[in-house]
């Protein structure tokens, strides 16, 4: 394996430019199918799933996770990872709390005399899906970076979905973040269930959380029936270097995105030629180390590249270009440089912020946006269980002063009905302010 070194405005960038937030679309007919019967068959449709799929024979008395469950699955996993996951607990939960007190319900005077109010009031979502895949891709990490967040919002509901439970470590996750309801199906088909709801599985408000192509797919599918947080692909990082940086640190974080799957993107950005090809050595030597490595070398042989910049502004004008789901800068002066990007789903700042530290427990969570889209939306976060609600009340003279301007508008748009609830009350009660 060989990850090419391209210079910026010279090679050709499509490995780094070309990746699409999801073309799958030769598997949009069978999650349409799979959704139709949910929505019709309910329950009956998602059992049916459930043993065709998944093999696991699931009925409405044993749906959800017992306590009994889990409470083995304490007795299967080693006390050390169970305090692990109390302590990233706490530090995830500490993190969105404090984004929490941000959401404060907010008037003020408005109007002529300043007797009108205007303002916004927040509210948490009433119930939220969280989707965990299960099998070989399973990860407690996911509960913790999905239902903290909500927990910290104030959701009054969090449930999760998910499959064959080969890890018992995502049972205990659920359990510390004091989720009660964990249902044992997964799919299109569990997406389909938290969207409208079957006799055993309660529609919620928004959709959260990872999974196959099937699972992003029906996400997409459901939106407008239900809220979701964000449409995700293959997991991506871009680190910025300079000569300051460590070559050995750059590639195992680079290798550390790589190991995800065949389609993960790790690029390095750099304006030391000499960093270029000391990383592409430390590449090759560390992946010959590791347990996955043939999936790091379809990564990278794939997506994988090393791209010279002229200088830190191109550099920088590269990663914005990419907006990476995770950005590491190992630069001189690496914080300085961190404040002038504008596009990534996280940033990570210095030798010592890697992105595994994000992965499972500095405290921002690890849903982010992928595959360009950081250009417009954000991590998952508090922000994602809140919707805010306008508020508006206006006194009686400030709505006839504006009342012309309101029917104005409103008959060159054709609407003479919202017009007209402004005449009768002009009419009512514009004549008695005037005597």
């Amino acid at each position: 394996m060989s990850v090419p070194i391209l210079k910026y405005g010279k090679d050709d960038m499509s490995r780094v430019f070309g990746r699409t937030q999801l073309d799958n679309g030769e598997y949009i007919s069978a999650v349409n199918a799979i959704i139709d019967d949910v929505r019709k068959r309910g329950d009956e449709a998602l059992f049916e799933y459930a043993q065709k799929f998944d093999k696991q024979t699931i009925n409405a008395s044993n749906i959800l996770v017992s306590e009994d469950e889990i409470k083995e699955a304490y007795a299967q996993v080693d006390k050390s990872l169970i305090e692990s996951i109390r302590r990233a607990k706490a530090s995830i939960l500490d993190y969105h709390s404090r984004q929490r007190d941000k959401f404060a319900n907010e008037f003020f005077p408005s109007g002529v005399n300043k007797k009108s109010t205007l303002g916004w009031i927040y509210r948490p979502l009433a119930r939220v899906g969280l989707y965990v895949p299960g099998g070989k891709a399973s990860y407690p990490s996911t509960v913790l970076m999905t239902a903290l967040p909500a927990i910290a919002a104030g959701v009054g509901e969090v449930i999760v979905t998910t499959p064959n439970i080969k890890n018992p470590a995502i049972l205990i996750a659920c359990k510390e973040c004091g989720i009660d309801k964990i249902y044992k199906v997964g799919g299109a088909q569990a997406i389909a269930a938290m969207a409208y709801g079957t006799a055993s599985v309660p529609r919620v408000d928004l959709i959260a959380g990872p999974g196959n192509v099937f699972v992003t797919l029906a996400k997409k599918q459901v939106f407008g029936h239900v809220a979701i947080d964000m449409i995700a692909g293959p997991s991506e990082i871009l680190v910025i270097a300079d000569e300051s940086a460590d070559p050995r640190l750059l590639a195992s974080d680079l290798l550390s995105q790589a190991e995800h799957d065949e389609q993960a993107a790790s690029i390095l950005v750099t304006t030391s030629q000499k960093i270029a090809e000391e990383v592409r050595s430390e590449l090759d030597r560390q992946m010959g180390l590791l347990a996955r490595k043939d999936i790091i070398n379809k990564s990278l042989s794939t997506n994988g590249a090393i791209i010279l910049a002229k200088d830190i502004d191109e550099a920088i004008k590269i990663a914005d270009e990419v907006a990476p789901e995770h950005l590491e800068v190992c630069t001189k002066d690496a914080h300085d440089v961190a404040m002038r990007l504008s596009n990534a789903g996280a940033i990570f700042v210095g030798n010592f912020s890697p992105e595994p530290l994000g992965d499972y427990f500095a405290g921002p969570s690890h849903v982010l946006p992928t595959s360009g889209s950081a250009r417009y939306s954000s991590v998952l976060s508090v922000d994602t269980f809140m919707k805010k609600i306008s508020y508006i009340n206006y006194a009686k003279e400030d709505l006839l002063s504006s009342a012309d301007d309101i029917i104005a508008i409103a008959e060159s748009e054709g609407f003479g009905a919202h017009a007209n609830t402004i005449k009768i009350r002009k009419a009512e009660f514009g004549d008695k302010e005037t005597k």
